[in-house]
């Protein structure tokens, strides 16, 4: 996990303004860094850009379909790093490479800001970093100032310094498998905002423990959801007390391994026959494997909390919680109504 306390210095910073080039809106390249000489204004910038990336425990990796060297930003912080004098000039060439880029009608202009930071903490490794940042909404602040013993109210646009819209931390470590990157995309659910991973930074998820985490994960729910039903006749509730068995496994043990999951959440031969040959068929489908064995990440296991949901939805009247204890819930079906129902069974009401 990044925390802001883990970056020490932000020794230099370049800052350019980035148009919209099919708006024709200019790009403008800063002739020199900043000075940083108020500390004040540092830790607010540090924590500025720092701040957002706290909540991530998901790396990245620079990557070229045809060779990792033919990625621009690779190569741009790649030379930073071999040599700090180059990095105003690496700075704009970050900055013309995302304008280049920045060509889709919605991709709004802002300030791109380039950081070098001397030495950070990265899972316990001290490296260098550079940081790659956007600014594109400016937030409206009122002022209150005393003038001639009187209060007056007045307004200016700024930065609120909670809100960074895009970001980047390239972590000089792993060079050779295209570094150690955190992103950051405030609005990365929507089509426009693409451009920033995929065609600037041109990333693809490293093949860590998170990565494997997060993938068996969804294998195990798609597994329940979409292949047990096919081949046995399972009820809704069973589904979701396997759901709760996998999430349970997953929370309490630091380490997956395939045959002891499918023992301990599945426990027939059958379906643990059916799981392993499932899982090859996952793997083929999305292009994506993963081994037997590997150290359950907790961070991914916690972002991916809402895949094992354990609501059962009757009609539109009811949505039933289960957290556990498969025998306290039973189904039946009443002949004088023609209608299924189930019956709980607890000991305490609150």
């Amino acid at each position: 996990m990044i925390h802001v306390s883990d970056f020490n210095d932000l020794e230099h910073l370049s800052i350019h303004k980035v148009g919209n080039a099919s708006q024709e809106e200019p790009l403008i390249c800063s002739q020199n860094p900043l000075e940083l000489q108020d500390e004040t204004i540092s830790q607010l910038l540090l924590t500025y850009f720092i701040q957002p990336f706290t909540n991530s425990a998901e790396y990245f990796r620079f990557y070229h379909e045809a060779d990792l060297q033919l990625n621009e930003i690779f190569q741009y912080c790649r030379r930073i790093f071999e040599n700090r004098d180059n990095f105003h000039e690496q700075s704009i060439n970050i900055a013309r490479h995302l304008y280049k880029h920045s060509t889709h009608p919605k991709i709004k202009g802002g300030e791109l800001y380039i950081a070098y930071f001397s030495k950070c903490q990265v899972d316990g490794e001290d490296v260098e970093a550079i940081g790659i940042f956007k600014s594109e909404n400016r937030d409206t602040y009122l002022k209150v100032f005393l003038a001639n013993d009187n209060y007056e109210v007045n307004y200016e646009d700024g930065i609120n310094i909670n809100k960074l819209d895009k970001g980047c931390l390239v972590f000089n470590t792993e060079e050779e498998n295209g570094y150690k990157v955190s992103i950051i995309d405030s609005i990365s659910k929507q089509n426009e905002a693409v451009y920033w991973k995929d065609a600037f930074l041109q990333v693809q998820r490293r093949e860590d423990s998170y990565h494997q985490t997060e993938l068996a994960v969804n294998m195990c729910k798609k597994f329940i959801h979409d292949k047990l039903p096919g081949e046995y006749e399972i009820s809704r509730v069973d589904q979701v007390d396997l759901l709760n068995k996998s999430a349970t496994y997953f929370k309490e043990k630091e380490q997956f391994q395939l045959d002891d999951f499918a023992q301990e959440v599945l426990g027939h031969p059958d379906a643990i026959a059916s799981f392993k040959e499932y899982k090859e068929q996952f793997q083929q489908e999305f292009q994506q494997e993963f081994p037997d064995e590997f150290d359950i990440s907790s961070p991914a296991v916690k972002k991916q909390q809402k895949v094992f949901k354990s609501i059962l939805k009757l009609d539109k009247n009811f949505h039933i919680y289960i957290h556990g204890n498969r025998e306290m819930i039973e189904r039946g079906f009443d002949e004088a109504t023609n209608l299924y129902y189930y019956k709980l069974l607890f000991e305490n009401e609150t």
